[in-house]
C-alpha cells in the first residue's frame, strides 16, 4: 500500500483515479489546487506524486520543477497524467524531473501498472541508498 498524492482540479478525473487506484490497494488524496498541493506534499512526503499540468495556483509543471529542487522530495516518484498530448508536452515534463507520463482518457490498468512501476523503482534506489551508508 502507498500513499499517494494526486493534483487535480477536475472533481470527476480525482474520483476516477482515486476509486482506481483504491481498488489497487493505495491510499489516495486528491487536491484541486497546485500551490497547496506543493506544500502538502513537501509536508506529508507521499510515496508517489500524480500531477495534472493543468491546475489552478502553482501549474503542475511548476510543482514537478520544485519537487525536484527541494531535498525532501526530489527522489520522490512523479506520474505526470494530463490531457496534454504529443511529444513536446512530454519530453518537457521527462526532462523536468517527471518519471512517467500518460495521457487522458488512459486505461485504468495501464495506469496501476504505471504505478506499480513508480513504486518499484523508488524501492529499488531507497534499497540502494541504504546499502551504501
Amino acid at each position: 500500500m502507498a500513499r499517494i498524492i494526486y493534483v487535480e482540479d477536475d472533481d470527476l478525473a480525482g474520483e476516477l483515479v482515486r476509486d482506481v487506484l483504491t481498488q489497487a490497494g493505495h491510499l489516495v488524496g486528491v487536491i484541486g489546487h497546485g500551490t497547496l498541493a506543493y506544500e502538502t506534499i513537501v509536508f506529508k512526503k507521499p510515496d508517489l506524486v500524480i500531477l495534472d499540468r493543468s491546475v489552478p495556483g502553482m501549474p503542475g509543471m511548476e510543482i514537478l520543477k520544485r519537487l525536484r529542487q527541494t531535498p525532501a522530495t526530489y527522489l520522490t516518484p512523479i506520474l505526470m497524467l494530463t490531457g496534454k498530448r504529443g511529444n513536446a508536452p512530454a519530453d518537457e515534463a521527462m526532462e523536468a524531473g517527471a518519471d512517467d507520463y500518460l495521457t487522458k482518457p488512459f486505461e485504468p490498468e495501464d495506469l496501476v501498472q504505471r504505478v506499480a512501476a513508480a513504486l518499484e523503482t523508488k524501492s529499488f534506489t531507497a534499497d540502494r541508498r541504504v546499502r551504501r551508508s
